[in-house]
């Protein structure tokens, strides 16, 4: 009698293995990837790297952590998502603060630089290694150009001239822009509440655009114009290229592994940048540095590793809403921090946003 056959589950084709019980070392078919991307059900942070915001739902029969008592894995899993939250969260006041010293070019290449590194060092840890096949450096490639490359350029030189507050309220519909590059480029069509989300999602980052792009900027905020807030649009949409090359990936390649690879590139890209980063640092106080340092080995490294526990740990959908809190945590960090607060129709745009991308992920 033939052996049972293994049911396929959905967050192990789509790239949710952050444990070795969810590895699974043979290709799916591209369709059941395709099925997953159709139903827009990704995290929100604009701070959330490719392999670890997926928030598909978790099979029922995840294998439990057997070494660890259920009372203090809970305590360790609440601990992990507090940390990764804050991690996201405090990026783009630490971007803003530390802006005023690093160029978005050099600024880029040194948070790269120190999460590269920081992500090695895990990968050795983890000593897991799967070579990729062509098609899948094609995707890693393009994964490390758009959202670890272009989404940190964008993104510095957009806090350039908008606050941190605001910046995360416009980066954070990237959830609807990957549904609807899915539906788009991967012919899966585009339902009804995807829709009505995404609409919903574009009036809330027009209010924001309104209250932010005008001259001189809202009364208590700093000044800010259209080409600020574009930039934003512009990471928003890096970001959801980045998820949509880096999903099929994840299919068969460890998510540690494509992170890496992916940082690793998007810091070769960035290279040409190399000699503004050595003038800065040069110039930059020892506060300002810190700040950059602190980009590389907290948003970028350590925020994969916790939240990869916690991803391993947990329901995957229950827990992708937790990212919900990022913006409103920035904007909290934002006024303590930086004395800075967005305009009051700008929170009003970001309510709306977040209420899109919600209504998006229904089915």
């Amino acid at each position: 009698m033939n052996a049972p056959r293994r049911a396929r589950t959905l967050p192990a084709i789509v790239g949710q293995p952050w444990s070795d019980e969810f590895s699974p070392r043979v290709p799916h078919p591209i369709s059941t990837v395709r099925r997953a991307l159709r139903t827009g059900r990704y995290s929100v942070s604009a701070e959330l790297f490719p392999a670890y915001c997926s928030s598909v739902t978790q099979p029922e029969t995840a294998p439990a952590v057997a070494s660890t008592p259920p009372a203090r894995s809970s305590i360790a899993v609440i601990a992990a998502v507090a940390v990764t939250v804050l991690a996201w969260a405090s990026a783009f006041v630490a971007i803003r603060y530390v802006g005023h010293s690093f160029a978005p070019g050099p600024l880029a290449l040194g948070r790269l630089l120190v999460g590269s590194i920081g992500l090695g060092l895990l990968v050795l840890v983890r000593r897991t290694w799967v070579r990729p096949t062509r098609r899948e450096w094609l995707l890693i490639a393009l994964c490390g150009v758009a959202w670890f490359a272009v989404y940190n350029v964008a993104l510095n030189a957009a806090e350039q001239s908008v606050d941190a507050g605001t910046t995360a309220m416009l980066v954070n519909i990237g959830p609807v822009l990957i549904a609807l590059l899915a539906g788009a480029l991967l012919g899966e069509g585009f339902p009804k509440w995807l829709l009505i989300g995404a609409a919903v999602a574009c009036a809330g980052a027009v209010l924001i655009g309104y209250a932010t792009a005008r001259p001189g900027g809202a009364p208590g905020s700093p000044e800010a114009d259209l080409l600020g807030v574009l930039l934003c649009l512009v990471a928003a949409v890096t970001y959801a290229i980045g998820v949509l090359a880096q999903k099929p990936v994840l299919g068969r390649l460890p998510a540690l592994q494509v992170t890496w690879l992916a940082c690793t590139i998007g810091m070769v890209v960035c290279l040409p940048f190399a000699p503004g980063l050595v003038h800065d640092l040069s110039v930059a106080s020892l506060p300002a540095t810190a700040g950059l340092v602190y980009l590389g080995a907290v948003p970028t490294a350590l925020a994969f590793s916790t939240w990869a526990y916690a991803l391993a740990r947990t329901n995957a959908g229950r827990l992708g809403v937790s990212t919900y809190l990022a913006p409103p945590l920035t904007i909290v960090l934002s006024a303590v921090l930086l004395a800075e607060l967005p305009a009051w129709l700008a929170v009003v745009g970001g309510v709306i946003c977040l209420i899109g991308v919600a209504l998006s992920r229904r089915r």
